[in-house]
């Protein structure tokens, strides 16, 4: 045993070196956007969660401040440099932290440009989108559909998000199918389940529900309802007309 833990003292521990890959990203301001009531937001049936009092803020993370902390201020570095040594007019991402994530949020106007600077610059290297997301927040207005790919690059082992938004009179995003084949089907998918319409896609149709199926079921103002039951006839009745068992 130490003379240190002889006289009842813990011994000294380096202090932590306070290098940009150790400090955390300090929290952008968030943006209310509407309020959930109960524990799911459920509207117009019971709540039997036993918290149909409860409200909830509806919040989106804020932009992010520097030091973004780790690689992510090499990246975004990288990023805007790529975008100034190029000749089209784009403006610069706003970058936003959230639960240890960076997500550069663009105009769409600006995404094919981006999404190539993110694939072939040298400190970027971001070769593989594995998708595309659509998000429906009805709320948001102006901007209710959301588009959010996700990027990874093998070179360096990272993986970053790009967020596009387009308001729900105006669903026209531009497709990146040209930088990443791979997201071919993906855009077809979130075409296919919020409405989204990618410009310039090769051949943009539904890819899960029948050609002729109307609306786009993954969008929050989809109905709920019953469908026919072909082999019988039957129809199941409307979540708001089962029976109840209270």
């Amino acid at each position: 045993m130490t003379d240190d833990i002889d006289q009842g003292k813990a011994p000294e521990q380096p202090a932590v070196e306070q290098s940009p890959e150790n400090v955390p990203a300090p929290p952008g301001q968030v943006h209310q956007v509407g309020e959930r009531h109960g524990m799911f937001g459920v509207r117009g049936s019971g709540d039997t969660s036993g918290y149909g009092g409860l409200t909830q803020a509806i919040v989106y993370p804020g932009e992010a401040q520097r030091p973004y902390g780790g690689w992510y201020d090499e990246v975004a570095d990288a990023l805007v440099a790529g975008l100034k040594a190029g000749e089209a007019d784009v403006a610069e991402p706003r970058v936003v932290i959230h639960r240890g994530e960076i997500t550069f949020h663009v105009r769409r106007e600006d995404l094919p440009v981006i999404a190539k600077v993110l694939r072939d610059g040298d400190n970027l290297r971001f070769e593989l989108c594995s998708g595309v997301s659509g998000v429906h927040y009805p709320a948001d207005a102006g901007r209710e559909l959301h588009a959010v790919y996700h990027l990874l690059s093998m070179t360096y082992n990272r993986r970053i998000r790009l967020e596009v938004t387009c308001p729900d009179a105006d669903p026209h995003i531009p497709s990146i199918v040209d930088t990443y084949p791979t997201n071919d089907w993906h855009e077809r998918e979130t075409y296919d389940m919020f409405g989204i319409i990618f410009d310039g896609h090769p051949g943009l149709t539904r890819i899960l529900m029948p050609d002729d199926w109307p609306g786009h079921p993954q969008r929050k103002d989809y109905p709920l309802g019953g469908i026919p039951v072909e082999y019988k006839g039957a129809k199941i009745p409307p979540p708001d007309e089962r029976r109840t068992y209270s």
